[in-house]
């Protein structure tokens, strides 16, 4: 979700070991048994663990529709959970193989770290979380405040770049971990909390008193999340990317993990095709998977709109509409690639 200040020294020498450690990254996948994806520290809807220890979130069945593609398997996949400082240096260095930890698109990240992005799944933008006892209907009421953030991030930046523009003074209360800033900000020790929408959304539900706190109307930046991978190999790159495709293009076809079975055999040339049931094609060895790997992504874990029903639709906690992460066809950015 947000950028950390890495120097451009430090950079520069992890980059390096960066690129040995992303050369066949399916294939050590395959030799490990598993796929490991770098989570968040805690974050309901995206990438959140039990008192069990057992993950969900959007960002969860991401990493579980990778094992699905791989291996046929969902429950082949392994978290690590990760600080927003901790992030990168564990795709660089090769402790993870995918981070599928709300993280945003940027040149920089896309470059100078070595990160290759492609998909969004999720697209977010920064706002503000205030009480509700302090009578603010608009972010342009908060001059004076003080604003807990998280330091190393995107949002820091975004944050003063906004009080600046529009002339506003700020205090700021910065932590590095999500969670000492979330307790900071219900002991009153800040007026504000920042960070994108949805982990405010999330953020909220862990509050004394949820109700009684309101995320504002304004949204100050573009935050595409999605699944970042390390440069220099494109057949992982590929099959990361497919996975969210498939989902897109399932729900678009109206194929769901109920009905992907009739669907495989009673659907037309393109969904066939796409569930693997097409004779002489190709679309799972050329990924260096089996032809079933959409058919397994979607009978194991969903299509788009099953995984952001369940996990922060309307009918969770979170309550969260689809608005920009609708279809392209329904009035949102959701768009992908045929498979053919």
């Amino acid at each position: 979700m947000k950028k950390t200040l890495l120097s451009a020294a430090i950079g520069a020498a992890i980059l390096g070991a960066a690129s040995a450690a992303s050369a066949g990254t399916l294939q050590d996948v395959k030799a490990k048994g598993f796929v490991t994806c770098g989570a968040s520290q805690g974050v309901p809807g995206f990438s959140n663990p039990d008192d069990k220890g057992e993950w969900s979130g959007i960002d969860v069945d991401y990493c579980r529709g990778i094992a699905a593609a791989v291996f046929g398997d969902p429950k082949k996949a392994k978290f690590v959970a990760l600080s927003s400082k901790d992030r990168f240096p564990a795709l660089q260095s090769g402790e993870i193989d995918v981070l599928t930890r709300n993280t945003t698109w940027t040149v920089s990240r896309d470059t100078s770290l070595g990160f290759n992005f492609r998909t969004v799944n999720y697209y977010d933008g920064q706002g503000f979380l205030v009480k509700k006892g302090l009578n603010v209907k608009s972010a342009l009421e908060l001059s004076g405040a003080a604003v807990c953030v998280q330091t190393g991030t995107t949002t820091e930046l975004n944050l003063a770049d906004y009080f600046k523009a529009n002339n506003l003074q700020y205090n700021p209360v910065v932590f590095e971990k999500e969670a000492d800033a979330t307790s900071a900000y219900d002991a009153g020790r800040c007026d504000v909390y920042t960070t994108d929408q949805s982990g405010l959304y999330a953020m909220r539900l862990k509050l004394k008193n949820p109700d009684d706190n309101i995320v504002l109307p304004e949204v100050i930046s573009k935050e595409p999340l999605g699944p970042a991978v390390r440069q220099g190999d494109d057949q992982w790159f590929d099959v990361v990317s497919w996975v969210h495709y498939a989902m897109v293009n399932a729900e678009e076809f109206g194929i769901t993990s109920k009905n992907v079975d009739e669907m495989k055999t009673k659907g037309g040339p393109d969904v066939k095709r796409m569930l693997g049931n097409e004779e002489g094609t190709k679309i799972g060895t050329d990924l260096g998977l089996t032809n079933d790997w959409a058919y397994n992504v979607i009978k194991l874990v969903g299509n788009y709109s099953e995984v952001f029903e369940r996990n922060v639709g309307p009918n969770t906690p979170l309550k969260i509409q689809r608005g920009l992460n609708a279809l392209w066809n329904k009035g949102g950015l959701q768009y992908a690639p045929p498979i053919r």
